[in-house]
């Protein structure tokens, strides 16, 4: 089962972050295996601006496996962050965000999440595919409802990035600066 997880950071949490981030990697070495994407949210697009947020998506057992990646993660434990989205999710790109044929570096990357109800909207990957990191729906605890989408992509803006969802289908949707996770090499 794949999940969607974000961590969204408490304002003023920045030291704190920083003070863990060799706890949150090591903790991240745990799910290496497990790991579809995952980096962090940011202020801007620039080198030097803060985290705002986590973003992983994983593939695990079940829903109390999922549970546990999201509470037990040291910056949660330690109060870093203000509230988690966990929910199902579906990989409608069938690979990991090191499969982009795009990289890791160059262009702006965006985490898109459209969260709605009702009538599944954004099913199938839009025509900018080959600037799609990840894509899919978000899903009720037992998958069978349709509670939104999650894209991870790359655009030349927020606009262009806001333009991967049909916006009018969504009850709200959010455009993040995201980049790629992980230990630096």
């Amino acid at each position: 089962m794949e999940f969607f997880c974000y961590h969204r950071d408490r304002p003023g949490s920045m030291p704190l972050r920083d003070e863990l981030l060799e706890a949150h990697w090591s903790y991240m070495d745990g799910y290496a295996a497990e790991m579809i994407a995952r980096g962090p949210t940011l202020a801007g697009l620039g080198d030097d601006d803060p985290a705002t947020g986590s973003v992983h998506v994983l593939d695990l057992p079940d829903a109390a496996a999922a549970r546990a990646f999201a509470f037990d993660e040291p910056g949660y434990q330690a109060g870093v962050y203000r509230d988690v989205l966990l929910r199902r999710w579906r990989n409608v790109l069938g690979r990991t965000m090191w499969d982009f044929p795009g990289g890791r570096t160059g262009g702006n990357r965006y985490l898109v999440l459209g969260l709605g109800s009702g009538e599944p909207a954004d099913l199938t990957p839009p025509p900018a595919g080959d600037d799609l990191i990840a894509y899919g729906p978000l899903l009720s605890d037992d998958g069978t409802a349709w509670l939104g989408t999650a894209a991870l992509l790359r655009a030349p803006d927020r606009a262009g990035a806001r333009s991967v969802l049909t916006a009018e289908r969504y009850a709200d949707v959010e455009v993040h600066d995201w980049c790629f996770g992980g230990r630096p090499t």
